[in-house]
């Protein structure tokens, strides 16, 4: 039995952080709830037109991002790289397909250059590294592994979890769920996410 804790899912995060930071109100009906970890507003102005366009964007963006967050990763990529030319578009397209989509790639990374987004990331770093010391011996996996052999079986290799508000639970791929760290932590809200798979 192989299975995958993606909790730290950068892309994501990425997306998460400037939703907030930057005030954005995207629209959808299935986006994430907000971050436990408010960032500093971005002092920086951005024109309207500009809101505008990235507020657009957002929900896409996230959808592509999740998924490719919770696709399998397809090893076969990283043997291609490694036989093709430093330059060569075909080597540009293996490691656009192995990175995935990104905010950065469609708008550029102006919006991360910040101290807002430096502090926020070092906070997360710094809360992640504690509370992996703490959880090794009382994972949620082990504490509940029948659920998760459960899930398992219906074809979810992959949890993918998000710092954000609440409860959050998504599909985002045929083998993967997207929850909330908040979900995760609670026995019984994590059972029933991985029940929702069944």
């Amino acid at each position: 039995m192989t299975f995958t804790i993606d909790d730290r899912p950068t892309d994501l995060l990425d997306l998460l952080w400037l939703r907030e930071a930057y005030e954005l109100q995207p629209h959808g009906d299935d986006l994430p709830p907000l971050l436990v970890d408010t960032p500093a507003v971005v002092d920086a102005a951005i024109s309207a037109e500009v809101r505008a366009e990235w507020e657009e964007a957002w929900p896409r963006v996230w959808n592509a991002v999740a998924a490719h967050t919770g696709a399998e990763v397809d090893h076969g990529l990283f043997e291609d790289l490694q036989r093709t030319a430093d330059g060569s578009a075909q080597r540009t397209e293996l490691l656009r397909r192995i990175i995935g989509p990104t905010w950065q790639e469609e708008f550029g990374g102006e919006a991360f250059d910040t101290s807002s987004y430096d502090t926020w990331v070092q906070r997360g770093i710094d809360a992640h590294m504690i509370s992996v010391r703490e959880k090794l011996e009382n994972s949620p996996e082990r504490r509940d592994l029948p659920d998760l052999i459960l899930a398992w079986r219906t074809g979810v290799t992959k949890v993918v979890t998000i710092p954000c508000e609440g409860e959050f639970t998504r599909r985002i791929t045929a083998n993967a769920l997207l929850v909330t760290d908040a979900t995760r932590e609670d026995s019984a809200r994590y059972r029933v996410a991985l029940g929702t798979v069944s």
